[in-house]
């Protein structure tokens, strides 16, 4: 199987997992190695924080998108532009998104999907919501088709639903650590997209995989310092090791592992390691 042949089996990528995982690194390794193979990739922010541009590198467009801004920007593509003005300036906006559950996931999704059509790039690449809430994201196009009758919102959500629901349009990558909470959750989200959703999964990327064999507790003094950060390193492995097989078990899905860096700091130089190493074990 080809590393990196993922990345090209769908135009978008929306990389989604429980908080603290490193979803927006794993996210700009995946932007970094698509680079790298001479595609053209956009990766898209959802929380407003400019994380991925000081990642990822050159060769890599960034869009941040709120939901203020993409509700100010669909009532501007339908001649609104005054309204949406005034909305964006009173605060408004938030307010509509509350009242209408799933208005702001839809209009986020719905410029995700104009970007899409128009071709501009191989890959899209979504830095998506934490676990929880990626499934109402997800859900939010099917969720609104159930109440809305008519209108340009429902043709939106109808829209946004077909790219989903496309397995050569879009998938999901989700993202989780080798450890017994985050692969529970993994797991829980996993079965919840592809069951409740329909979603098509791509492979599961683990994070911060500690490999390699175990120490030899014997080339350090019994009761030392030494020897008691050699059993605590082959304890996370074998952890590791471990998680990671229940996972293949449970789910039986391509996994994506990006090794544990010893480094205090990531930059786009420990994100060009990882990509240059990216590989998948089915």
């Amino acid at each position: 199987m080809n590393p990196l042949q993922f990345l090209t089996d769908a135009h978008v990528a929306i990389v989604a997992g429980k908080g603290g995982v490193g979803k927006t690194t794993v996210t700009a390794v995946l932007a970094r190695a698509a680079a790298d193979q001479g595609l053209r990739v956009l990766v898209v922010e959802l929380d407003g924080k400019p994380t991925l541009a000081t990642l990822v590198g050159a060769g890599v467009q960034c869009l941040a998108l709120t939901p203020p801004a993409a509700l100010a920007e669909y009532l501007q593509t339908h001649g609104l532009g005054r309204v949406a003005k005034r909305l964006a300036t009173s605060g408004v906006i938030e307010v509509v998104a509350t009242a209408a559950p799933g208005i702001d996931d839809i209009v986020v999704l719905g410029k995700i999907k104009q970007v899409e059509q128009s071709r501009s790039y191989d890959l899209i690449l979504v830095d998506g919501p934490a676990a929880g809430h990626a499934i109402t994201f997800l859900m939010a196009p099917a969720n609104l088709l159930k109440l809305v009758r008519g209108g340009p919102i429902r043709s939106q959500a109808a829209e946004v639903a077909e790219m989903l629901a496309d397995p050569a349009r879009s998938q999901v990558i989700l993202v989780t650590l080798p450890e017994t909470t985050p692969v529970n959750e993994v797991v829980e989200t996993a079965h919840a997209l592809k069951d409740d959703a329909g979603l098509r999964l791509g492979p599961v990327v683990v994070n911060a995989y500690d490999e390699g064999e175990d120490l030899q507790l014997d080339l350090a003094p019994s009761g030392s310092a030494l020897h008691a950060a050699a059993e605590f390193r082959n304890a996370r492995r074998e952890l590791h090791r471990r998680e990671t097989q229940r996972l293949t078990d449970t789910l039986q899905l391509a996994q994506v592992r990006l090794p544990l860096l010893a480094s205090s700091v990531l930059d786009k130089a420990s994100v060009a390691e990882l990509a240059a190493g990216l590989g998948v074990q089915s």
